[in-house]
This record gives structure tokens, sequence and C-alpha cells, in this order.
């Protein structure tokens, strides 16, 4: 509960101010009282090994298919010398190793926001440790939340020091967004390019077998192969995920074999590539060897992906799939691959498919083309997952969500994302229609979005989990070594299509950046012009209006004061419902609130006004139910007044004691502003203000009269107010800050998707209330 100001900040700022500050307290008691203990179940090994094996087909599509194309991605004009392929496996040996092994599977996946991974989980972490949400909705009520995990730092300590810098200006934290944002547009391209590439590659296999097929053909089946996956998205995976595992496992038992074979068949001395002083010879052979680390670098693209859908399984089953499965697998596949090469250097362009024995080459092909759609299946889904973060927390428009699911909340489909993504896809793959252009282009996405990664990890090691500042220099310094490595051989591509993903992600990070801009003005500008609760309870217990039957539910983005769409409708109509519930739906930094704690209930003035505030607490997982929410707000106002009649009987304070001007005065006027307890205002600051009267505590209406009121009007009839804000840049501002409002937000406003239709309202209980804000 917040203090009282001194003396000296009453007369400073005023009765009025003191007294807005009395009626309109926080939810302290509230969220104390909703607290619960949730603990995570502990899992027997027979349970964790399932749960590995399943994980397979979930996790680890995208990264098993990489073998398709990376070593004609990396050669795409043949190899000259067999020590090159030898320096190519040592740096696709060590790039697992120290990217995907230590730094995702070992340290990345303990970053997950309760078992959500992403960019967007990160952001939520960081912003649950360290006030730096560019748009300031966090309260400490927020943190009595049993998923909402947060830390205490001492005054001296580097993690304090942390967050004051990162607190300390407004820059920092837009630095902060912008970072994130740029990482969520590179998985939304590698949704674009991993489908197109890893079903191009295995649809190549036709091609390698009968060698009169025209490339034209070869585009031709896997557009339509794209075609079909993408339309089946609204389907979910429910029906078919069973196959996903046993599938993939396949996959990789097939290539590691193959791989295995091939060394013994070939060359086994390409097993020297295990000697980092290989990596070292590699690179010091010349330029032309540096541009094929674009190529090398598509040996750990899939693990963002693996990041982003890690949030159906336990970290220890991801990490004992990799480590037991993938891992030994994919190094048996490339050194087995890098083994025929060095015999067979003019076939590196299809070095896989030729290195398959002809006996099992079309059961090899049919698995390879099923692990492709799988693993395109995975980026697709982390799009749609990190897409729905990116909304909840405000940074994306409004769309349309949809839960393929009953059972896990996880599976989701979003339409229009779908076909964008859809459309993009058969661009890229009838536009460039080769591996070689595709592959520069994912390159790009995949070490951007790495990068984005480790800058985001080392305030999360010193601020969450307080690392040692030499483990995190450690960390920063050998994942940033090998990420500016591959930056800088990318970025030499960028004119062979490393420009794609560029420009996929520019155009999304200016949408998002767009929405995100306009809607923190929109929240500055009605938090600056809230209307004191006092002045409303100065109306009178009537508001002076028409009190009618039924209840309104006026929706605000404040947690405290009086939204101005409410003053602005009762000064233009002479009429207001019975009872009045501000209600602030917030979406917290959070994977999920749960039900039991999403709703804050409180009381507004004194009884007799019928005027309430609930706050509704969503995570970026939960889903909004119109039918639930209407029927658990009226439970949480029911319980309120239950709660509040049983504080008020055990309370003491009937007789209030107040101090003015050194003397002492006994009243028994005090006035119930939350669930929890009474707190009393000085009658003076009373009478200077509004009437006594208006404030008094009504004796008789009993809790029964008030439980049956509210029974009344609700039958009478429910009735949503929305805002419908139309925001406009003012006339003296930047022409660019006019095309950013004016046009761009606008049009991103007419476009998505209407409040109502999100929170479900029937347009026969829908009362908007319009106005126009010049920010």
């Amino acid at each position: 509960m917040a203090a009282a100001p001194s003396d000296g900040g009453q007369n400073s700022r005023g009765n009025m101010w003191v007294l807005d500050q009395r009626l309109d307290q926080p939810m302290e008691e509230e969220a104390g009282r909703l607290r619960d203990v949730h603990r995570e179940k502990r899992l027997t090994s027979a349970a964790i090994l399932r749960l590995a094996f399943q994980s397979l087909g979930v996790v680890f599509g995208d990264l098993g298919t990489s073998p398709l194309y990376v070593f004609c991605n990396a050669f795409p004009r043949g190899v000259d010398d067999p020590e090159d392929v030898v320096g190519a496996l040592s740096l696709i040996v060590y790039s697992l190793t120290l990217v995907v092994l230590l730094k995702y599977v070992l340290v990345v996946l303990r970053a997950n926001d309760n078992g959500r991974g992403g960019t967007f989980a990160l952001y939520s972490l960081l912003c649950r440790h360290a006030k730096i949400k560019t748009i300031p909705d966090q309260h400490r009520t927020d943190e009595e939340l049993t998923t909402y995990s947060c830390q205490t730092y001492e005054d001296n300590s580097l993690a304090a020091k942390v967050k004051w810098w990162l607190e300390a200006h407004a820059y920092k934290k837009n630095t902060i967004l912008i970072l994130v944002l740029i990482g969520t547009c590179m998985v939304i391209g590698d949704g674009i390019l991993t489908p197109a590439i890893s079903v191009l590659s295995a649809a190549s296999g036709v091609k390698v077998n009968h060698p009169e097929r025209s490339n034209d053909a070869i585009i031709i089946v896997a557009v339509i192969i794209l075609i079909g996956l993408f339309s089946m998205q609204h389907y979910g995976t429910d029906r078919v995920g069973w196959l996903f595992a046993p599938v993939v496992l396949l996959w990789f038992v097939m290539i590691g074999a193959i791989g295995a074979m091939n060394i013994w068949k070939y060359d086994h001395s390409v097993l020297r590539a295990f000697s980092p002083v290989c990596v070292y010879w590699y690179l010091r052979r010349g330029h032309n060897i540096w541009t094929s680390l674009g190529g090398i670098i598509l040996s750990i693209t899939g693990t963002e992906a693996l990041f982003a859908d890690v949030c159906l399984f336990p970290v220890l089953a991801v990490q004992l799939a990799f480590t037991l499965v993938v891992f030994p697998c994919l190094l048996l596949a490339y050194a087995g691959q890098a083994a025929y090469i060095t015999k067979n250097k003019h076939h590196v362009a299809d070095a896989f498919y030729l290195s398959i024995p002809d006996v099992i080459y079309w059961p090899v092909f049919i698995v390879a083309a099923a692990a492709a759609v799988i693993g395109s299946q995975a980026t697709i889904s982390a799009t749609f997952s990190i897409i729905k973060q990116a909304q909840a927390l405000r940074c994306f428009p409004r769309v349309k969500i949809i839960h393929t699911s009953k059972e896990n909340l996880n599976q989701i489909y979003i339409p229009d994302i779908n076909w964008v993504l859809l459309i993009l896809c058969i661009a890229v793959t009838a536009g460039f229609g080769n591996k070689s252009q595709i592959g520069n282009a994912y390159g790009t996405a995949v070490v951007i979005d790495m990068l984005v990664t480790t800058l985001l990890m080392i305030p999360i090691m010193l601020l969450v989990w307080r690392s040692h500042w030499i483990l995190v220099t450690a960390f920063a310094s050998l994942s940033l070594l090998v990420e500016l490595t591959y930056l800088s051989a990318v970025l030499l591509k960028v004119d062979q299509g490393g420009w794609v993903p560029l420009v996929v992600a520019a155009a999304f990070l200016l949408t998002m950046y767009v929405w995100h801009y306009g809607t923190k003005k929109r929240y500055e500008f009605e938090m600056h012009s809230k209307v004191s609760v006092a002045w409303i309870l100065g109306l009178g217990p009537s508001l002076g209006l028409v009190r009618v039957p039924g209840i309104g539910l006026i929706y605000t983005e404040l947690a405290s004061g009086v939204p101005r769409i409410f003053s602005h409708f009762i000064t233009n109509l002479p009429a207001i419902h019975s009872v009045v519930v501000f209600v602030c739906v917030k979406y917290l930094p959070v994977y999920s609130v749960p039900s039991e704690e999403r709703f804050l209930v409180k009381r507004i003035g004194p009884k007799d006004y019928h005027i309430f505030r609930c706050v509704v607490r969503y995570g970026y997982k939960d889903l909004h139910r119109k039918d639930d929410f209407e029927k658990m707000l009226f439970e949480s106002l029911t319980l309120f007044v239950h709660m509040e009649a049983v504080d008020e009987y055990y309370s003491d304070s009937t007789n209030v004691v107040t101090t003015t001007n050194g003397s002492t005065s006994s009243s028994a006027v005090d006035l119930t502003h939350s669930s929890s307890v009474d707190t009393s205002v000085p009658v003076q600051s009373y009478q200077s203000d509004c009437q006594v009267r208006s404030f008094g505590r009504n004796a008789d209406l009993t809790v029964h009269e008030e439980l049956e009121f509210l029974n009344k009007c609700r039958d009478a009839g429910v009735v949503h107010f929305l805002g419908n804000t139309i925001i406009r840049a003012q006339r003296d501002s930047h022409f660019l800050k006019k095309i950013a409002v004016n046009y761009m937000y606008s049009f991103l406003r007419r476009i998505c998707r209407e409040k109502s239709v999100i929170f479900k309202v029937p347009h026969e209980s829908l009362l908007n209330v319009g106005q126009v804000l010049y920010v």
C-alpha cells in the first residue's frame, strides 16, 4: 500500500490530488491474496526419454535437413583441392559443437521463459528484471503472479549496476526493442526461406536420378509441395504429429549410416577434420575460401527454430535428443559427404543424393522429402508462435489467431501470416530457382538472428542468472567471434541473394515498429489525459446522470484513473448504467497467467456509487474467451463483495482519529476503497472538495442486497464500451512522424482486427466511443 504523502506534499499538490490518490490505490492486497504455489512436476527418466524421442520430430527437423544443401552452397563452383573439403568439414564440426551444442543446447535453452523460447521470450525475461518496456504499464502487483519471476539486487552488485544502466535512458530501451524486433523479423525470414530451400533441395533428388528432367520441372514440383504444405496449416499437426518423430528418427539413422559407410568406402582420412588445426589452415587459404563460409553456416540453420519450439518439451529432453541422436548422426553425415566429395570433386552440387547406394535411393528420397516438410513445419510453427508473442506485447498489428488443438494451446494457425509466407516462399523458390542463391539469403537471416540472441543473452546472464562477469565475457567473446566471422562472409553475398531477408526484415521491422510507436503514443496520451477519480465521485452517486439498469464494461488500457472516453461519454449522453466496471486488459511479459490469478477487482468510491475497477491479466500464450471472460468477471465481482464484507467485519477502524494543525479530533467517517482494508481520509479533505454525505458508508446496503442488485443488473444486460481512437500527428510534427502516424499507422489500424473481434463482443452489446488524439 502506498504511503500517504507528507503535509508539505499535500499543501503543494492540493487536497484534491491527495483524495484522488487515496481513492485509486493499487491492488497489492488483491494480488497478494491470489498468490498461489505452482510446483513443476518432476518427470521420471522414462518420461524424459519418451519426450526426447518426440522432440526429434518437432525441434530438430530443420537442423536435420541441412546436409541436403550445405556442401553445394559452400562450393557452388566445384572443388579444386580435396583439402578444401576437409577444411570445410572441420568448420562444420566446430560450428555444430560451439554454436549448436555449447551455445544453444547447453546455455541458451536454459534462458527459456517457463518453457517458452525465442527472442520475445528473452525480452520478457529482461522486462521482468529491469524496467525496460517502452510502454510503462508495469506495476508491482504484477510481480505477485506465480509465473512472474524477478529478483532484487544489492546496491553495489554488478547486476544492480547493469539494471540501472539499462533503465537510465529511453534510447537504451528503444535499442533493445529494435534489437528484439530485428531478431523476430529474421525468424519470419526463416519461415520463408526454410521451406523454400528444404523442399527444393529434397525435390532435386528427382533430377539426380533422372538427369533428363529440366530444372523448371523441379521448381514446379517444389511449388506444388509448398502449396500443399501451407494449405494444410489450418488443420494443425494433432492428427499427423505422432508420425513426425519416427520419420525424423529414421532420417537421422539413414544419414548417419550412409555417412559411416561413405567414410569407410571412400576416404577415412577426412576424420582429421576433427582437429581444430584444419580450421586455421582452411581460413588462411584466401578470399574464395572466406566466401564459402556463407554456405558452411547453413549447417547450423534451425537453431533459432530449435529455441522457439522448445515450449513443448523439457529442456533436458531436448538436450538428450541432440547429444545422443542428432549430433553424432549429423557429424557422420557431413563426414561421409566430405569423404565422397574428395574422390568425386565434380559431384559436389548433388553430393548427398549421389553418395546414396542405388539399392536404397528411393526410400531415402521419400524420407528426405518427408523430413524437409517436417523441418519446414517446425519453422512455420515457430513463426506463428513468435508473431503471437509480438502481438501480445503490442509489437504487431492484431491478426486472427486460430488454436488448432483444444488440448495444446501452443499449436496455433494465423491465416494472414500463412498466406503471406506462402506467396513470398513461392516467389523466392520460383524467382531464384537454385539452392545457391536461396542458401545465401538463408545464411544472412540465420547469422543475424544468432547475433541478436547473443546480444540479448549478455544482460540475461548478468541480471537473471547473476553469472560471474568472466563467464559472461567468455560466452560473449566466443559467440561473437564465430558469428561476426560468419556475418562478414554472408555480407559478401548480399548481391547474390543475401538481400532477400534484409528486404523482408526491413518491411516487417517497419510495420512492427510503427505499430508499437502508435500504440505507445496512444497510451501516453491516455495517461496524461485521464480524469481524476475524485472529480467523478464529486458528481454524486448518480454521477449527475440517469442510472439505467445494466452493467457497463468500459475498456481501457489504464490500470488507475478514469479513462478520457468515460468523461467524453458522460458529458455527451445523459445516462449511464447502474453498475460501471472499468476493465483494463493487460498482457504481461510472462508466458501465462493462471486463471485464478487473472482478475483483480477493487471498488472505486462508496458502495452506493456501484463503480468497480477490474484488471484482467493475460500472458502471451493465453487465449481470450468471451464466455469465460464475462462469467469469470462477474464471479470475481461476487467474490469481491463477499471478501469485502468479511474484511469489514473483522476491521476495528470504525472510529478514526485524525490530526489537523496539532489538534486531535474523532470521526466515524471512512472510505472503503479496496477489498482488504478501509482507509480513512481526514474529514477536512472531504469537506473541502466534495460533500461528506456523498462518501459516508451506506450501512443499509447489505451484502445480500448488493449481490441481488448486481444480479438484476446482469440480467438487464451487459454493454461493452470500446474507445474508437483515431490518432493524428500534430501540425508542427516532423514529416516522418506525420507519415508514420497519419498514413502507416492509420493503414495498419484499418486492416487489422478490431478490438471487439479480439474480445468477441457481440455487435448488439457494443458501443464505440470515438475520439481523435493529436500526438
